[in-house]
């Protein structure tokens, strides 16, 4: 038997019924020992990859001061320790909650401040 070009081969295969297809894959499969879905899947997890590199961790927070809670005077304290607003500002940022206390700091900077607030009674959430 003379050897088929790849052009003769796919012109074969379109003669086939979908089923007399699936059951030459199977036949194909066994005789190689090899899988054909798996070339897909290998070609799928790189993509993949590459897409989940394209999404960048968040490495800035905001610390937004949703409420003073009941101990307004000592939320104006703790965020007069976390800025360098003095005593009216930082009173008009607790007075004008929901209002941002810090802006693009590190996770660690903004997790601390909403734990010094959150100590105090205020409601806080990290953005």
């Amino acid at each position: 038997m003379a050897k088929l070009s790849t052009d003769e081969l796919l012109e074969q295969f379109k003669e086939l019924t979908l089923i007399e297809l699936s059951e030459f894959v199977k036949a194909f499969e066994e005789t190689f020992e090899v899988t054909a879905a798996a070339p897909a899947a290998a070609a799928a997890a790189p993509a993949a990859a590459a897409a989940a590199e394209e999404v960048e961790e968040q490495t800035e927070f905001d610390v937004v001061l949703e409420a003073a809670g009941s101990s307004k005077i000592q939320v104006i304290k703790v965020v007069r320790a976390l800025t360098s607003l003095g005593l009216g500002e930082a009173k008009a940022v607790v007075d004008g909650a929901p209002a941002a206390v810090l802006e693009g700091v590190k996770k660690e900077d903004a997790e601390k401040a909403k734990a010094d607030l959150e100590e105090v009674g205020a409601t806080v959430t990290v953005k």
